[in-house]
């Protein structure tokens, strides 16, 4: 046990952690030569495609060092702010972490985000500033950086760069001196801690753990203690870059179980496997629960798919724990999912990986965030959906979740960033000067205003250099309208939201405004309206398909002519009655970027 070490790596977006992952594989020989590819632990389509991590990935190495054999168990993490959670569950797993600086991009909002909650959680950390290769690299002044956040001396931070390999047996070194050895009591009764899962359609459910105190052996008889239920040990093994199957997993190890579970219910992650005889009475504390920040409905486009949505999302929530679902229905869609995400691009990767994991074509409607609404006898009830609002008259006031979030950015797009933040209705609490022209800004602002467009602005605003992190603060009492939208008098509760008051005017135009060039013309006229209430603000007419029904009336009397108007005028008062219209995709996803 003393010879294992556990460790992470956490960075911000595109601080290389990926690629130097592969130089640690390739140095300890992990993995062959001819094997070899970029971002080798990223083995999504998707991941590649964007060139992000989306799940953390677990592997084992072995290194050899002043004559003693080493066994390293590595997880790569993601570094976007939506998929956090993948962290906080890596590190849960490990005694050190990895930091990685980016030389040319310094510290940013999520490094320094990620780096505090390895600190909470008493994790050995080892910064490195990588990519010190690039001619616009500036390591004396990311070191300033480093010794500031960390307090550690300068020669203790390595110098590294993952495309040539350069200082990469340097941090092989310090895993092996400075990582504590995972502690926990090989005699004591089995306690594992799950950490990650994935659905295999041959095998049934894989899942990942840690073992924290005990030995797990092949053919045991297991318990996982928070469903309770029991289960032989088909397979254990570790994790290589395929799963290698052992006869028994000490202390300290990581690796994986497979005891033929078909339902995914019953596998949850940050549960504890224990042995049925002789095991412990409690599960190890795991991680804290996931807290979703925009919820957004999803709905198959076929009503009959109902099902396989449903097995779909409980599959892909095995290997993505912070998506979390309960059904629901629209009078639009039919029957449907209301999905909670951690931020618009976990959404939006959720729905790609619906599409191609599992076949599934989904509507996803505007995505929204919980508040709580106060009657008059002031109970409290929360409403994750505008159309699960109770009726105006009976509301005394809402409360809608306030953020405070952190922008790191440099200081020549400060005024933009304010006038954004201002604009989305954010009370400036401080701004701090980090080192030389970079600027740390403080803000509280209320989250519905940031789940559709915020970051992307943010992000042309400065260029891409600021960087943006956040944590739900409280909530606070706001003046907020629920705005629907009427096609032909009939709501479309799909894309009804809740605005603040002041805006729901200039809102409810642009919605009308740009569904009118994106709903096809019909036989009638169509007329789009926006309404708070019972009042209507805004609206705009789709003219109907026009044809010509006087054409072969040449010449003669006016009542012939105007005996076929009234026989068309009359058909289409009838279609009216029975047509339908179809509102495209398109448009829900419109909504979102609107502008």
């Amino acid at each position: 046990m003393k010879n294992i070490r556990n460790f992470c790596i956490i960075a911000h977006i595109d601080h290389g952690k990926s690629t130097l992952a592969d130089r640690l594989l390739e140095y300890t020989k992990t993995i062959d030569a001819k094997d070899l590819q970029a971002q080798v632990l990223d083995d999504m389509d998707l991941e590649r495609e964007r060139g992000i991590t989306i799940k953390s990935h677990a592997i084992q190495m072995q290194y050899k060092y002043k004559g003693e054999d080493y066994t390293f168990n590595l997880i790569d993490t993601p570094g976007h702010v939506d998929f956090s959670y993948e962290v906080s569950r890596s590190i849960a797993a490990c005694e050190g972490a990895l930091l990685i600086v980016d030389a040319a991009q310094r510290t940013q909002a999520q490094t320094i985000s990620n780096l505090y909650m390895a600190i909470e959680n008493d994790l050995e950390i080892i910064p490195i500033i990588n990519k010190i290769d690039l001619p616009s690299a500036m390591p004396e002044e990311v070191e300033d950086q480093i010794v500031e956040l960390l307090g550690c001396a300068r020669e203790d931070i390595l110098r590294t760069s993952g495309k040539t390999g350069e200082g990469v047996y340097d941090i092989l070194e310090a895993i092996v001196e400075k990582v504590p050895a995972p502690k926990g009591d090989p005699e004591a009764p089995l306690q594992c801690l799950i950490f990650d899962s994935v659905f295999n359609s041959f095998r049934g459910i894989i899942a990942y753990f840690k073992v924290v105190n005990g030995t797990i052996r092949k053919g045991d008889r297991v318990k996982f203690i928070a469903t309770g239920k029991e289960y032989d040990a088909d397979e254990i093994g570790i994790l290589k870059m395929n799963m290698v199957p052992r006869q028994e997993i000490g202390t300290g190890d990581v690796g994986y179980i497979i005891s033929g579970i078909k339902t995914s219910k019953e596998v949850r992650v940050g549960d504890t496997i224990t042995h049925v005889k002789g095991g412990a009475t409690e599960g190890i504390a795991g991680f804290e629960e996931v807290k979703p920040m925009v919820f957004a409905g999803v709905y198959p486009i076929e009503s009959e798919d109902f099902e396989n949505l449903r097995s779909s999302l409980e599959k892909l929530q095995l290997n993505d724990a912070s998506l979390t679902f309960q059904p629901e229905s629209s009078a639009a869609l039919g029957f449907g999912f209301r999905c909670g995400f951690l931020g618009l691009l976990h959404m939006e990767i959720v729905q790609e990986r619906l599409d191609r994991e599992f076949n599934m074509d989904v509507i996803t409607t505007v995505p929204n965030v919980s508040y709580k609404v106060y009657d008059r006898k002031g109970e409290c009830t929360e409403v994750h959906n505008p159309s699960g609002l109770p009726d105006p008259t009976l509301i005394d006031h809402i409360d809608e979740p306030y953020i405070r979030a952190s922008v790191i950015t440099n200081m020549a797009y400060i005024g933009p960033i304010m006038t954004l933040c201002l604009g989305k209705r954010g009370i400036l609490l401080k701004q701090e000067y980090i080192s030389g022209d970079r600027v740390e800004i403080h803000y509280d602002m209320p989250l519905g205003e940031i789940v559709i467009d915020f970051y992307d602005k943010l992000k042309s605003i400065s260029k891409g250099y600021a960087s943006f992190d956040y944590h739900i603060h409280d909530f606070r009492p706001s003046k907020l309208a629920k705005l629907d939208i009427l096609l032909n008098g009939e709501p479309v509760d799909a894309l009804s939201t809740l605005t603040h008051v002041d805006n729901s005017v200039t809102f409810g135009r642009r919605m009308c405004e740009k569904l009118k060039e994106l709903i096809p013309r019909q036989q009638f006229d169509i007329a789009i309206q926006a309404a708070i209430g019972s009042k209507i603000i805004a609206r705009e007419t789709i003219k109907a398909v026009r044809k010509d029904v006087t054409a072969k009336c040449y010449g003669g009397d006016i009542s012939r002519k105007r005996k076929l108007l009234e026989k068309q005028k009359e058909g289409k008062k009838r279609m009216k009655q029975i047509g339908t219209v179809e509102v495209p995709q398109k448009a829900f996803l419109a909504v979102l970027k609107l502008d």
